[in-house]
């Protein structure tokens, strides 16, 4: 973890309540695909934790909701601004299980985190098949970017305006793959628990208090006894989770 000072280069909409943010910056704390930063913002008492879109050697990308008072703020910022962020949080994904043919699976604001992990599986010459799941039409983001990486890329949508109508079990029938790995909310971790075939990695989304696991406020149940979302996550494997 790396603690810094990072200005906004481009703050835009790219969907319904949906914003990316570019930050230049010390990217060197980031490890791995899936970790996430935790931005404090003038005037609010706790961080706001977001999931790392991607980056490269001297900016980063996040992707994010607005979905009440801080993230409608951060909406709000302009190019040039300097937010203070801790950098390099969580555990991330491990990569090294993921097969030939691993299936990346995103529902709403757990796309995000897919795409640098699309990028890096792509360049170890894995084919990987991408689920994105939406509620309409007006909601798709990056369904033509995870498409420029080389990944075949099946949208859903649940009122059916845009792709597959269902959800993102409906087209994983279809799919064949060696593993999997997801990030969305909890009423759809629960139908891939149903559905899945193999083992699989999912990032949790939980609320903050902290972000590095002082405050013991987002704990999960694990076979290992409890685990922190935010340090010994917020990705923990298929086999170690108690639902």
């Amino acid at each position: 973890m790396k603690q810094g000072l990072y200005k906004i280069t481009e703050n835009v909409s790219i969907a319904k309540d949906i914003m990316r943010m570019t930050l230049c910056g010390d990217t060197s704390a980031i490890t791995a695909p899936g970790q996430f930063v935790n931005i404090k913002l003038d005037g609010f008492y706790l961080r706001r934790p977001i999931s790392i879109c991607d980056y490269d050697d001297n900016s980063i990308t996040l992707i994010y909701k607005i979905v009440g008072e801080g993230t409608q703020a951060l909406s709000e910022m302009d190019d040039g601004v300097e937010l203070d962020l801790l950098v390099g949080l969580g555990n991330g994904y491990d990569v090294s299980k993921s097969g030939e043919k691993p299936l990346l699976i995103g529902g709403g604001v757990g796309v995000p985190p897919l795409y640098n992990l699309c990028k890096k599986l792509v360049g170890l010459g894995k084919e990987p098949t991408v689920i994105l799941g939406f509620n309409s039409a007006q909601d798709v983001f990056y369904e033509e970017q995870f498409k420029a990486l080389g990944a075949k890329v099946l949208v859903t949508t649940a009122d059916g305006s845009h792709g597959i109508k269902g959800f993102v079990t409906d087209a994983m029938k279809d799919v064949e793959y060696s593993y999997f790995f997801t990030c969305g909310p909890m009423p759809m971790f629960k139908a891939i628990e149903a559905t899945a075939k193999t083992s699989g990695q999912y990032s949790f989304e939980e609320r903050m208090g902290c972000g590095f696991g002082a405050c013991m406020g987002c704990s999960c149940k694990t076979k290992y006894g409890n685990k922190r979302i935010c340090k010994d996550g917020p990705v923990l494997e298929r086999e170690e989770i108690v639902w």
